[in-house]
C-alpha cells in the first residue's frame, strides 16, 4: 500500500507540474502581448552602427538575392520567426498562423519550449505545424537545463521526431529561472550534457540565450562542445525578467526582478564579439531586432540567421495578415538595404566595408 501511495503521489506531482507548465505558458503569452516587457536602460546596440549609403550601386534591384540555405532547407531571407510558444489553445492559433506565414514567405520558424509536450503528449495540436508548413526550416525547442532534469537524448529525439523538426534549439535562461520561485536553477554540468546530446542526436543542435546575450567564452565553449550554431540572443528586446516581474506575487520579489530590467549584453555587441572569436562558426542573432535595416546590420556584423520574436507574436495576435505584412516588411527592407550598400548577395553584405561604428566621435570600421 505504501508503494501504491507513493506512485499516486508521484503521479499527482507530475500532473501538478504539467498544469503549472501550461498555465505558465498561457500567462507568458498574455503578458508579452499586453504589458511593456521591453528591457529598460539597455538597447540592442545596432543604433551604434550606420551604413554608408551607396548612391551608385551599379546593379538592378531585381538582382538583389537575400536567399540562403541552412541545415538543408532553402530560405528566401535570413530571417527566423523565433521560438515563442506552445502548450495552450492560444499558442495553437498563433503557431499555425506564424507557420503559414513562414511557409508562404520561405522563412525559418522556431516553436516554443517542448517541455509541456514531453510532459503531456496530448498537447501536440498546440505545437504541430508541419501540416501547414511542410517546407519550413523548423526548430524544436527545449530549455537546456531540462537535460539535467531527466530529459536526455531519447526525450530530445522524441520531441524532434514528434514535431518533424529539422533541428533542436536549446535555450539558456539562468536569470529567468533564478527569478521564478519554482525555477530550475541547477546548471552545474550542463555543458557536458549539451556535448553529449550533440554527439548522439541525429539533427543539429543550436544553443541560444533568451535575451541577455552570450559572452565570447560561452560561445567558444559551446562550439567546442559540438553545437551546430549559437544564437547570441542579446539584450534590447523582450526582457524575461520583466515578464516574470508581472507574474510574481510578492512585492519584494517583484523588486528583485525589476533590478534586472537593464541586464545583459546588447545584441550587436554580443554578435560582434562572437564573430571575432568564432570566425567560422554558424551564428544566429536575435534580441530587440525590429526592422529589416537591423536585420541587414546583423548580417553585416556576422549573423547567418536573424531571429525576430516579440514583433511577430504581437502581429500574429492582431491576425495572420498583420504577421504576413511584418514578414514582407522585414524582407523588403533588408533587400533595399542590400541594394543601397551595393551588396548583391548576403555574402557581399557580410563582407561590406560600408558598415561603420558611429557611437564614438569618429566613425571606425567595423
Amino acid at each position: 500500500m505504501r508503494e501504491a501511495s507513493a506512485d499516486l503521489q508521484d503521479g499527482d506531482a507530475m500532473a501538478q507540474s504539467d498544469g503549472r507548465t501550461s498555465a505558465r505558458k498561457a500567462e507568458h503569452i498574455r503578458i508579452n502581448i499586453e504589458e511593456d516587457v521591453r528591457a529598460k536602460g539597455v538597447g540592442n546596440g545596432f543604433d551604434a552602427y550606420r551604413f554608408a549609403h551607396c548612391a551608385l550601386p551599379e546593379m538592378d534591384f531585381a538582382a538583389v538575392d537575400a536567399s540562403l540555405e541552412i541545415f538543408g532547407r532553402p530560405l528566401a531571407a535570413p530571417i527566423l520567426i523565433s521560438c515563442m510558444t506552445g502548450g495552450t489553445e492560444a499558442a495553437r492559433l498563433l503557431n499555425r498562423s506564424l507557420a503559414r506565414v513562414a511557409q508562404e514567405c520561405q522563412l525559418a520558424m522556431g516553436l516554443g519550449s517542448g517541455r509541456a509536450l514531453l510532459e503531456r503528449p496530448e498537447l501536440i495540436d498546440t505545437f504541430e505545424v508541419r501540416s501547414v508548413a511542410p517546407g519550413v526550416l523548423l526548430f524544436a525547442n527545449l530549455g537546456a537545463v531540462q537535460l539535467k532534469r531527466g530529459y536526455g537524448v531519447e526525450a530530445c529525439r522524441r520531441l524532434v521526431s514528434t514535431l518533424g523538426a529539422d533541428a533542436l534549439m536549446l535555450h539558456l535562461n539562468p536569470l529567468q529561472e533564478a527569478l521564478q520561485p519554482d525555477g530550475d536553477t541547477c546548471f552545474q554540468g550542463l555543458l557536458e550534457a549539451i556535448g553529449n546530446l550533440c554527439a548522439h542526436l541525429e539533427v543539429p543542435v543550436v544553443v541560444k540565450e533568451v535575451g541577455w546575450g552570450m559572452a565570447p567564452d560561452t560561445v567558444l565553449a559551446l562550439f567546442a562542445a559540438g553545437v551546430a550554431a549559437v544564437d547570441v540572443a542579446g539584450a534590447g528586446g523582450t526582457s524575461w525578467s520583466e515578464v516574470e516581474r508581472y507574474r510574481i506575487a510578492e512585492p519584494w520579489r517583484r523588486r528583485v526582478a525589476a533590478a534586472f530590467a537593464g541586464w545583459g549584453i546588447p545584441t550587436a555587441e554580443s554578435l560582434r564579439e562572437a564573430r571575432r572569436v568564432a570566425p567560422r562558426g554558424r551564428l544566429f542573432a536575435s534580441g530587440g531586432i525590429h526592422d529589416g535595416v537591423e536585420v541587414a546590420k546583423a548580417v553585416a556584423l556576422g549573423a547567418d540567421l536573424v531571429g525576430v520574436a516579440g514583433p511577430f507574436l504581437r502581429a500574429a495576435a492582431e491576425g495572420e495578415d498583420a504577421a504576413r505584412d511584418l514578414a514582407r516588411q522585414l524582407v523588403e527592407a533588408l533587400r533595399i538595404a542590400m541594394f543601397c550598400t551595393g551588396a548583391r548577395t548576403l555574402a557581399e553584405l557580410r563582407s561590406t566595408a560600408r558598415l561603420t561604428r558611429v557611437s564614438d566621435r569618429t566613425a571606425e570600421p567595423r
